[in-house]
């Protein structure tokens, strides 16, 4: 079967280009730290304050803008910042958890927003072909690291040419299957 990269995606949030102004000030944009492994996207410089009912943590954004402003965090967050996240798609925040957010020129209070991504895997249209999925699937994950071999279930399959192979799971997964360094996963049948 083939494998493909496991990676661990940590707390991050996405901003909308009128949100980002709000924040770091009209005219503002996003600088380029460091490019991930799904093309187009990156790592910032620029970071937040995300603020919840019981706690804060800083967050790095990651760019480029889009549409709307999603929070993306683990479950072990959500209880840090005391939200109640569902785990969504991302892209779906309807219902999702509010929370404020703090930059340097000014704050926002949002009403939605704060999800806990599932845990997915981006591929092309090949890979699907070769993998034996759809766009949508949901299959199951075989993941072997020395001391913590471990299947996860309800891997939603996301294929577009725009994708890069690799599955992201978020850092409280990563940790329970002992994901360090370079980590390699293959979609099995049950």
């Amino acid at each position: 079967m083939e494998k493909f990269i496991v990676e661990t995606s940590a707390r991050h949030l996405h901003v909308s280009q009128a949100d980002l102004e709000t924040l770091f000030g009209k005219g503002a944009s996003l600088s380029n730290k460091k490019d991930l492994s799904q093309p187009g996207q990156f790592a910032t410089n620029e970071k937040v304050t995300v603020v919840g009912p019981r706690g804060q943590l800083t967050m790095s954004i990651l760019g480029p803008v889009r549409p709307e402003t999603q929070i993306e965090v683990s479950l072990s967050d959500a209880r840090t910042l005391g939200v109640t996240a569902p785990i969504r798609e991302s892209g779906d925040i309807e219902g999702s958890a509010p929370c404020k957010l703090i930059g340097p020129a000014g704050e926002i209070e949002l009403t939605k927003g704060v999800i806990v991504a599932k845990r997915h895997i981006h591929m092309t249209c090949g890979d699907a072909t070769k993998l034996n999925v759809k766009d949508k699937d949901i299959v199951w994950v075989k993941i072997e690291t020395p001391d913590r071999k471990t299947v996860f279930g309800d891997v939603v399959v996301r294929v577009s040419d725009k994708f890069a192979l690799a599955m992201h799971l978020d850092t409280d997964e990563a940790n329970a299957a002992q994901c360090a360094g370079v980590v390699y996963g293959e979609i099995i049948k049950l």
